[in-house]
């Protein structure tokens, strides 16, 4: 079984990656930040060398880039079993005083990157009728929140793009979840000055995906939305 994971080098995308070796599948790895990724795929090759790890560094917010990466994952002849779509980035602020080109950069990092990529990969998903697509959003693609601007807006177009894409897809035998994380602690909390036990871990995360990725083919989630116990801060 194989699993495609953008933003994989840290953060949900790395303990996705951790959860889903541990149970024996390959990795399709892809980043941004070429030391990073390269770090973590030697760590999970080395923990658990049974499995398969490929990594590739890139910015799927480029346009080319996204589109290279998906045919260098098919040109391995691997079938895509899984694909989490979780590259993305935050940059605080509001609508009215954000800074010029701020949404462009969220919407090519947290929608067209997903976008391109999928629609790269979908053919040979759709050949075979089977596959699993998750989709990284947020609970800022839920509700609007004090200085989410930008980053709201690109996460509520990822959500609207995993509703349509999971219409299409169910003629197909191709599943499509959609993913709404409350915050959990990554190195972006890091120092932060918030209390790890006042948030999520990010193996919560992952534990969810793969515990919707091993349902029968008659059985869908189509999304998982988790908070922290306390709520949202």
């Amino acid at each position: 079984m194989n699993i495609i994971i953008t933003g994989a080098s840290k953060g949900l995308g790395r303990a996705v990656a951790e959860k889903f070796a541990a149970h024996g599948y390959d990795l399709f790895l892809c980043s941004r930040d070429q030391l990073a990724l390269t770090a973590a795929a030697q760590q999970l090759e080395q923990t658990y060398p049974a499995i398969t790890v490929r990594s590739k560094a890139a910015d799927l917010a480029e346009k080319d880039q996204a589109l290279e990466f998906g045919r260098w994952v098919l040109e391995s002849g691997a079938g895509i079993d899984i694909l989490v779509n979780n590259a993305g980035q935050f940059i605080p602020g509001s609508v009215h005083d954000q800074d010029e080109g701020v949404l462009e950069r969220l919407m090519a990092v947290n929608l067209y990157s997903a976008y391109h990529l999928t629609r790269t990969l979908l053919p040979a998903m759709i050949r075979r009728k089977a596959g699993h697509i998750f989709n990284m959003c947020s609970v800022a693609s839920l509700q609007a929140y004090p200085n989410g601007g930008a980053y709201s807006i690109s996460k509520y177009a990822l959500a609207g793009f995993s509703a349509n894409l999971r219409e299409e897809m169910k003629g197909f035998g191709i599943k499509v979840t959609t993913v709404y994380p409350g915050a959990a602690y990554t190195d972006s909390w890091a120092g932060s000055g918030v209390d790890p036990q006042r948030i999520m871990e990010a193996g919560d995360i992952a534990d969810m995906v793969l515990a919707a990725a091993r349902l029968s083919p008659q059985a869908t989630v189509e999304e998982i939305l988790l908070r922290p116990q306390l709520g949202d801060l």
